[in-house]
């Protein structure tokens, strides 16, 4: 009489395959799907297309289902969309530890990888930095400014942390946790080279009269440029097109300077220039909301650093709030 399989034999029998499975079959894998053809796949993989044929029937069988629809151009079957997924999180997790593998040769006992819109970077990041690495100085920190959904998809791949940004509809993501941390607007300003520049009249401008500017707006997409658009549209400018589109702050920034632009951004970012003399704010008639920005962090991190630095933002947007000074901060604890 044979025995039947126990569910340990069960469980051994069936992650068989992924046992097998190998990371130059995750990196291959992802390769393809991002080349879309065998023929280019394989030419990224210095391999011949009928090796890179052999390996993705090789995969196949090893994971026992098909994994692409062939054709002029592969697209993923639900089982190769599960690969995928797989893939990216997998390597994800190797380079994030390569990272901190190279951050305890160093003496490094943590590090964390931040990324931030401009109005993060321009009202909590600094501070919440400065303050957390005195209370924990062997956490290394690196930051990233991209557009908010740039860093989404870093935070996705693993190869972000946490992120500080604006908390729409894209905050609500599977697997995805945020936390408020202040309410912006969009603001209009301007630099030395605009004939608005150190503007005597205490008046509030309309949009409208604005129309005719030269303007240097955020790129399509963009919730800073979404909110712009939808405003303009309620005051009858439905037409306006810009001069310059650029999601780069140094880039608005030299533009201001040089001539006479009217620029958009947040009113954290605003406000920042405006403390430094670089740029100044047109008062605006209607407000434009920008809305609640937060921080914004995966669920399955569970290091101890991103808790910590997740705090460290909501303690500054407390203090910032009250319009108060922090308290001073404790002697460095291990963490």
């Amino acid at each position: 009489m044979i025995d039947d399989p126990t569910p340990s034999d069960l469980g051994t029998e069936q992650m068989a395959w992924a046992r097998r499975l190998k990371i130059r079959h995750l990196e291959s894998f992802l390769v393809l799907d991002e080349a879309g053809t065998l023929t280019e796949a394989a030419a990224r993989m210095h391999m011949t297309q009928s090796a890179m044929s052999h390996w993705l029937a090789d995969l196949e069988e090893l994971v026992g289902t098909s994994l692409v629809t062939r054709g002029r151009r592969i697209q993923l079957t639900p089982a190769g969309l599960i690969m995928k997924r797989l893939a990216i999180s997998v390597l994800g997790d190797i380079a994030r530890s390569h990272k901190e593998l190279g951050a305890v040769a160093k003496g490094l006992t943590a590090r964390l990888h931040i990324g931030s819109v401009w109005a993060g970077v321009a009202r909590i990041v600094p501070r919440a930095l400065t303050e957390f690495q005195v209370r924990y100085p062997h956490i290394s920190i690196t930051v990233s400014e991209s557009p908010f959904g740039n860093l989404l998809e870093g935070l996705a791949n693993k190869d972000l942390d946490l992120v500080v940004g604006s908390i729409d509809s894209r905050a609500h993501r599977e697997q995805l946790a945020h936390r408020v941390l202040y309410e912006d607007n969009v603001c209009l300003v301007v630099g030395k080279g605009s004939r608005f520049w150190n503007r005597q009249e205490r008046g509030r401008m309309r949009l409208i009269d604005l129309q005719h500017d030269h303007w240097i707006m955020p790129p399509k997409g963009t919730l800073t440029r979404s909110q712009l658009d939808a405003v303009m549209l309620d005051h009858g400018i439905s037409w306006l097109l810009p001069k310059v589109e650029t999601a780069a702050i140094t880039t608005l920034q030299a533009l201001l300077q040089a001539g006479d632009y009217l620029g958009v951004c947040s009113e954290a970012m605003a406000r920042y220039q405006e403390s430094l003399g670089s740029m100044q704010i047109l008062p605006l008639e209607t407000p434009i909301r920008f809305g609640p920005v937060g921080v914004v962090w995966n669920t399955g991190n569970s290091s101890e650093a991103v808790r910590l630095f997740i705090e460290q933002l909501v303690l500054c947007s407390q203090w910032q709030d009250a319009a108060t000074a922090p308290p001073p901060a404790p002697a460095p604890s291990a963490a």
